[in-house]
């Protein structure tokens, strides 16, 4: 009989292995010595630890799952149970014990794991759908747009939650993006409509501006092209393919009417200029008539020079009123001349002025006497009212006096 302190072989070629529970029947061995019997469900033994060992080491280090793990410990259980080796099967159970706990403890934390991760997928999903909720009422329609797109990558990138609740949050979600989409292609519709009434009233004023480049009636013209510039900016943009092409045609049209105008006015600016020198020598001509000494002579040479004056047109606007100012005092001067030529040859203005020199001063002396009686009388307030009074008339006389000097007496 052959034995070692886990086995042993009798003579009947039996091998048994001692456990706990006393001795357990191995095997019948007839092929060889009972050594060799021995040697070989050693060998078993060695591959079961083997096993084991691997089993430890995946549920150790690797994802693999609690009913995967289960069920390999529960086929190494069953071939330690069957007694099909020898070695320290105790040993082996209480490993497979270990395992079991292991696995549990394992499956217990993969459970509060997986409840973790989907409260946190709830709360990250919840706070999408108000995002989401809120970005459907934005009019910033590229940057809301783009980022409900890429709250929907975050989504899919989220675990799943329990099937209502999950449908329950995207619907919300979905929901959300439609209403955006919805209001979206909503105001692009109303704004393509814009621009489309924006079109045609630009067609219209691009016509209008084509039909008035070749007017010559410049102000009035160039009065309703800012009118039309006006109206212009009010419509609106319409469709850029449109927008360009329009502005290019109402612009040359423009173009078109300012060049020409421009042109004429240079001429016109010209032709004026070489005027204002021309006014100017016969204005240097009419100054000489000044001071008047002959009034007769003076009155047909200032004739003589209106008359061509008259003759030469128009001259440029911002000089027009010092060289007429010039030829206007030179008139004047003469007028004055005529005025004083007429007091002194009118006898009737003469005797009016000196009757009415003549009552102003009687009316001064008799003013001065009342003055002279009041004080005697000691009526001071009379007095100085009577001395206001005086004044005034005085004045009166010394203006009639002046005038009656112009007469020449």
């Amino acid at each position: 009989m052959s034995s070692d302190p886990w086995g042993r072989v009798d003579e009947t070629g039996t091998v048994y292995v001692r456990t706990s529970d006393g001795e357990q029947v191995v095997g019948s061995w007839q092929a060889g010595t009972p050594e060799e019997a021995l040697a070989y469900f050693e060998r078993k033994y060695e591959g079961l630890v083997v096993e084991i060992g691997l089993l430890e080491k995946r549920v150790r280090t690797t994802d693999l799952s609690a009913k995967d793990a289960q069920t390999a410990i529960d086929h190494l259980r069953t071939q330690v149970d069957e007694h099909h080796a020898v070695g320290d099967l105790d040993a082996l159970r209480v490993r497979l014990d270990k395992l079991v706990t292991t696995v549990e403890s394992r499956r217990e934390e993969r459970k509060a794991q997986k409840a973790k991760q989907t409260d946190e997928a709830r709360v990250a999903k919840d706070a999408l759908v108000v995002e989401a909720e809120q970005l459907a009422q934005s009019d910033q329609w590229r940057s809301a747009g783009e980022r409900l797109r890429a709250l929907v990558d975050i989504w899919k990138g989220l675990p799943r939650l329990d099937r209502k609740s999950d449908d329950e949050l995207w619907h919300r979600f979905s929901h959300a993006r439609s209403a955006f989409s919805k209001r979206r292609k909503a105001h692009f519709a109303s704004l393509d409509a814009q621009r489309e009434d924006a079109r045609k009233v630009k067609e219209r004023l691009v016509a209008e501006a084509e039909s008035l480049s070749k007017s010559t009636d410049w102000g009035p013209t160039a009065a309703r092209y800012r009118e039309l510039m006006a109206d212009w900016k009010a419509a609106g943009r319409a469709q850029r393919e449109s927008e360009d092409d329009l502005w290019n045609r109402f612009r040359g049209a423009q173009d078109v009417f300012f060049a020409a105008r421009s042109e004429v006015f240079a001429e016109r600016d010209a032709e004026q200029t070489e005027n204002l020198k021309l006014k100017e020598e016969l204005a240097d001509e009419a100054e000489k008539l000044v001071p008047i000494t002959d009034l007769k002579a003076a009155r047909a040479a200032f004739r003589s020079l209106n008359e061509r004056w008259e003759a030469i047109g128009h001259v440029p606007r911002d000089a027009r009123p010092k060289v007429e100012g010039r030829m206007h005092t030179v008139e004047r001067a003469i007028q004055e001349a005529e005025e004083g030529e007429w007091r002194r040859t009118n006898p009737e203005a003469r005797a009016r002025a000196a009757g009415l020199t003549g009552q102003l001063q009687a009316a001064v002396d008799k003013l001065r006497e009342q003055i002279d009686a009041a004080r005697a009388a000691g009526n001071n307030a009379k007095a100085d009212k009577l001395a206001r009074e005086l004044e005034g008339r005085q004045a009166l006389l010394d203006q009639a006096l002046k005038g009656l000097e112009e007469f020449g007496g």
